[in-house]
């Protein structure tokens, strides 16, 4: 593990080990695909596994504010963590969280705060979370998505989020597949 990444890993840690276990059981599977693409992402392989350990704290009753995890998680790492700019980016924008924001009323404000980071990244950090199960295990992006969608229930916002985002969320891992097999990466 690269500094970044094991900087990362530290503060994830401390915000989501203890109070939700399975939130860092999760967390912990996405870092190992992460680290998995290394081969492919050459420099910024330790910026995507830092993301990975990064991307679902804003879950963390400590510092959720506004409910909206990847907007709080962003600003705890921009405001108290001091990160750099794009892994901030990165964890403020994973998983389409743009089109869960619009969903929220708070695309404005993500925008704003947040632009979107490098592509290539995003769609990296997609497979490595829409590819892993809430206990850390691999899982197909179709099965992943039907999962939080069980959870949430029929009526939720995530649920709906889900539905707009499925698109988007589909490609961006079947072509980091695709890119990984042309490169000879057994995902």
């Amino acid at each position: 593990m690269n500094a970044k990444a094991a900087w990362a890993s530290e503060i994830a840690r401390d915000l989501l080990e203890v109070p939700l276990p399975r939130r860092w059981a999760h967390t912990q599977g996405v870092a190992r695909k992460a680290r998995d693409l290394a081969p492919l992402l050459g420099d910024q392989a330790d910026l995507l596994e830092a993301a990975a350990w990064l991307h679902d704290i804003g879950y963390s009753p400590r510092i959720a504010v506004t409910g909206f995890h990847p907007l709080d998680g962003a600003r705890y790492l921009r405001d108290v963590a001091r990160a750099d700019d794009v892994l901030c980016r990165l964890v403020a924008g994973h998983s389409c969280a743009s089109i869960e924001a619009g969903e929220r009323g708070l695309a404005e404000e993500l925008h704003r705060e947040f632009p979107a980071a490098d592509a290539c990244l995003n769609r990296a950090l997609i497979y490595c979370d829409m590819t892993t199960t809430p206990d850390g295990d691999s899982v197909d992006v179709a099965d992943r998505l039907a999962e939080i969608r069980q959870r949430y229930g029929p009526a939720h916002l995530v649920t709906r989020f889900t539905q707009l985002a499925e698109p988007y969320l589909v490609q961006a891992v079947r072509d980091v597949q695709s890119k990984s097999r042309s490169a000879g990466l057994a995902l």
